[in-house]
């Protein structure tokens, strides 16, 4: 009996069961009919939030501020999938704050993405050939032109990114968001810098009552910096991730002093300097230097004098115009004095000479196109607070009664009275020959040559 019992409620269950697997379909094809409307509604509810705002909407877009800065753009969402788009994006130096017109799509999937289904702004922090680091080779700067629909919060639009599921947030523009995105270009520009800038940056952190420096290191194409401590045995850092507004810069990550963080900072057009103010004295402020951060006493070994050896070395454009070290201001001033030379003539290199056996010092410029060597006989002296070595004109060689005009401009910076900071550089370039840089102090003037002898 109890068998034939087990037996029936076997029985009862397989048959709820099938009952089950029969309806199972129509239970499916509801719940799919359900997520469908409900993917729809959010498709509308999307759609009809893109097209409310008069002005369209504004979002400073950071792929990772771990790496990378922020790029401000301008969405103004039109009938029939039409978009008009701006953004400070840079390439090279141009910043275009144009509008551009494209299409955009919203996609159904697993849950509702606005996709920007043609080429515009967005699409260049999506270009895996465009890339600021070598770090991001082949990886562009990490963008998304697919944003998936996360919600509203007090009236902004909440996206995830669709490659790395960062959150990005849009704000409702203002007229005066669209007139101000091409104020963002001389900030910009002040930041970077061009080839007359000073060749180095620091940030100064004042607590109220002490300042403290650090070399800031700032890769203009990712908007990214980092700040070390110049201070002995100090291990303090800030990485600064950038974003561009009309009167400066703001930092995702903050520099935290004295317990303020700060992220905002103006620009001073009277020093050419962003500062970040706090309260009771605190502030930050990134600015241009001639002295570099470290100085060193490399330039002591070449001074006259001094019992030191006989030195010389060489400029080869072919190899060291290209160093890291060698700067654009250099390059573009032997660029002038090769445009001042007839056709068939140009800078082939550059000596310096310290010490010699006639207890001489000069700089020796040597052509292409069968001209003779030029040379400039120079003393030597040192600045010993600020640590440069100055050279001071003795006499040009060959008779030459004073500098030639075409050498006028690149001569003027190494005499400078200033003088040149000296250091030794850490790196090769195509020979194992060590390599010294010679930077102007009053200048963007710097100029890296191998050590012959």
């Amino acid at each position: 009996m109890k068998v034939k019992k087990i037996y029936k409620y076997l029985m009862i269950s397989f048959g709820a069961l099938l009952l089950g697997s029969c309806t199972s379909t129509e239970v499916d094809a509801k719940f799919d009919e359900n997520a469908t409307e409900r993917l729809s509604g959010r498709k509308k509810e999307l759609n009809d939030l893109l097209l409310s705002s008069a002005e369209g909407w504004k979002a400073v877009y950071y792929t990772d501020s771990t790496q990378l800065g922020g790029w401000t753009h301008l969405f103004k969402f039109l009938p029939e999938g039409k978009v008009d788009m701006a953004s400070d994006f840079t390439i090279g130096t141009d910043t275009d704050t144009k509008i551009y017109r494209s299409q955009y799509d919203m996609q159904m999937g697993s849950t509702v993405s606005l996709v920007f289904t043609t080429q515009n702004r967005i699409h260049l922090l999506s270009d895996a050939g465009n890339y600021p680091t070598g770090s991001l080779l082949a990886k562009g700067y990490l963008g998304d032109f697919q944003f998936y629909y996360y919600g509203q919060k007090n009236g902004d639009i909440i996206f995830r990114t669709n490659r790395n599921g960062h959150f990005l947030r849009f704000v409702k523009a203002t007229a005066q968001d669209w007139t101000d995105l091409a104020k963002n270009k001389p900030m910009i520009s002040s930041l970077n810098g061009d080839m007359f800038s000073p060749l180095f940056r620091l940030m100064e952190t004042n607590d109220g009552t002490t300042t403290h420096q650090f070399e800031f290191d700032y890769n203009t194409s990712a908007r990214f910096g980092t700040a070390y401590s110049l201070e002995p045995g100090s291990q303090e850092a800030y990485d600064l991730a950038f974003a561009f507004t009309s009167t400066g810069i703001v930092s995702k990550l903050p520099v935290t002093v004295k317990g303020q963080k700060l992220t905002n900072f103006i620009y001073d057009s009277a020093t050419n300097n962003f500062v970040a103010t706090g309260t009771n004295g605190v502030s930050a402020t990134l600015k241009f230097t001639n002295a570099p951060p470290t100085v060193t006493d490399d330039y002591k070994l070449f001074l006259s004098g001094k019992g030191n050896p006989y030195k010389y070395f060489g400029y080869l454009p072919a190899f060291l115009s290209t160093a890291p070290t060698t700067s654009d201001y250099f390059k573009y001033l032997v660029a002038r004095a090769n445009a001042a030379l007839p056709a068939n003539q140009s800078i082939a290199s550059i000596y310096l000479y310290f010490n010699t056996a006639a207890n001489q010092t000069y700089i020796s410029y040597n052509f292409n196109g069968g001209k003779a060597a030029i040379n400039h006989v120079v003393k030597s002296s040192e600045d010993a607070v600020n640590k440069t070595i100055i050279l001071t004109h003795d006499f040009w060689a060959g008779g030459l009664t004073g500098t030639p005009a075409y050498l006028k401009e690149i001569d003027d910076q190494f005499t400078n009275p200033k003088g040149l900071y000296v250091k030794k550089e850490s790196f090769k370039i195509q020979y194992s020959n060590v390599i010294y840089t010679f930077a102007s102090a009053s200048s963007s003037f710097r100029i890296s040559a191998y050590i012959i002898n």
